[in-house]
């Protein structure tokens, strides 16, 4: 029965690397689309440029749900590595430690951005270009943040997904050496 337990739990770590290696493969397609920085005067000309925009509502969502995925990625990985996960800041210390994330002050920054997509609902044009050009500099960084953690999971615990093709067509300049 344990043995089952811990295969389940094993399963459901490959399922949300998957997760996170999808999202963060449409979030880089769907900002490729853009020529950025953005800009509020392009924002006020694209006003009513239906695509436009629904482009940027995809930007906006594939942020904060990459996000999410892998904070419940890395919080799953300490629970079956027997880390403690009382808190998200003893999750991301570990993950840390182990190079998964490269710097937890980054780490808080582009959580923070994320957080303010979730409750902005501004008008000025130019603050919402800026916001944008925010979360496109940090897509990189979630981007690594994926790759890092798919190597550790690998290599560490010999977990890796089925689909492997959205991981390797990440485009990425992080490796990942234990």
């Amino acid at each position: 029965m344990t043995h089952s337990l811990l295969e389940e739990s094993r399963g459901h770590l490959a399922d949300l690397l998957e997760a996170c290696q999808r999202c963060a493969w449409y979030l880089h397609a769907s900002a490729a689309h853009l020529r950025w920085p953005l800009t509020g005067r392009e924002l006020a000309d694209r006003s009513k440029d239906l695509e436009f925009y629904e482009r940027l509502a995809a930007i906006n969502e594939g942020f904060g749900k990459l996000q999410d995925l892998l904070t419940t990625t890395m919080r799953h990985l300490c629970n079956l590595s027997g880390e403690n996960t009382e808190s998200f800041l003893r999750v991301a210390s570990f993950c840390g430690k182990v190079g998964i994330l490269q710097s937890l002050d980054d780490w808080q920054a582009c959580r923070s951005l994320r957080n303010r997509a979730a409750h902005a609902y501004g008008t000025d044009y130019t603050e919402t270009a800026g916001h944008f050009n925010a979360m496109h500099s940090q897509i990189p960084l979630l981007t690594d943040t994926v790759v890092r953690l798919s190597a550790y999971v690998r290599q560490t615990l010999q977990i890796q997904t089925e689909d492997e093709s959205f991981l390797r067509d990440l485009p990425t300049a992080s490796t990942f050496d234990p």
